[in-house]
């Protein structure tokens, strides 16, 4: 696979704040990232947030142009992901923007526990609604390059056993009422010339560890540089915590920067496990590799 010069992200959205900022925080996710390659500099949002007031205010403070962005990938259909979409695209206000997402981005998708709520892309984030606001998708289930050493995971296989589904639900075809296996989870990787991969979350509904397997299949690089983003192990056992830590430790990721959905109980062990190689995120946090 080719690899980045240099890659770049900066905490757009997020849950926290950077203590003594002026920035927004609020629950979902957002990544500014700037990727380098010989003369090329590109760059890419990954995911919205849930407000496109939050994601403005937030890119105004640390000087981020909004239409400076060259694609928006989103890494699937939660609300807190992708609701600052048709705001960001009515300021932005131009044609053919790259919106990269999974086929399935737009079905429905709810939670009945505690109690029933939709969860999904809301009705002003609807397809065709986007496409007249200037967005171009890009929906597929496989991988997706975004430029020479950046790419698009794609459909990740879950080949665990320890990472169980989710308690999302769907209706399918025969207008059942089913689980949601969040199929359009997706991540975005980077390879970095002479350092190894850096993973880019959203959520990571497919697993954090089916995630990194799969972005070490499709690229053929074994070193894991960094895991950015959620790893959605709020809600999950101390026994599948503990799993997860314990294989991304074996698998030699070097650090990992999680917050959102990520959980405080897992938090804890990550920062028992990797030491100062372990954050929790915050707005206004920003990697360079």
């Amino acid at each position: 696979m080719d690899t980045l010069d240099s890659l770049s992200v900066r905490v757009i959205v997020e849950n926290s704040v950077m203590q003594g900022s002026s920035f927004w925080g609020l629950h979902g996710i957002s990544f500014y990232v700037t990727a380098i390659k010989d003369n090329f500099e590109k760059h890419f949002l990954i995911d919205v947030g849930q407000s496109h007031e939050v994601l403005l205010h937030n890119m105004k403070l640390m000087e981020i142009d909004p239409n400076k962005i060259d694609a928006i990938i989103l890494t699937h259909c939660h609300y807190d992901h992708t609701n600052g979409l048709a705001g960001l695209l009515k300021e932005i206000g131009k044609s053919n923007i790259p919106i990269i997402a999974h086929p399935d981005l737009f079905r429905i998708n709810f939670a009945d526990k505690p109690y029933l709520r939709y969860i999904g892309m809301s009705t002003e984030n609807a397809e065709l609604n986007l496409e007249k606001l200037g967005a171009t998708f890009f929906l597929t289930s496989d991988s997706l390059q975004l430029m020479p050493g950046l790419i698009t995971t794609g459909y990740v296989p879950r080949i665990t056993d320890f990472e169980e589904g989710t308690s999302f639900k769907t209706i399918d075809m025969s207008n059942r009422i089913v689980q949601d296996y969040m199929n359009d989870d997706i991540s975005v990787v980077g390879a970095i010339k002479g350092k190894g991969l850096v993973i880019l979350t959203g959520c990571g509904h497919a697993g954090i560890v089916n995630i990194v397997k799969h972005a070490i299949e499709l690229t053929g690089i074994s070193k894991v540089v960094s895991i950015i983003g959620g790893l959605h192990l709020v809600d999950a056992s101390m026994e599948r915590i503990m799993k997860t830590v314990d294989t991304l430790y074996s698998l030699g990721v070097e650090s990992i920067y999680a917050g959102h959905c990520t959980g405080f109980n897992a938090q804890v062990e990550l920062r028992k496990k990797f030491g100062t190689q372990f954050m929790p995120l915050q707005v206004g946090n920003y990697f360079k590799f």
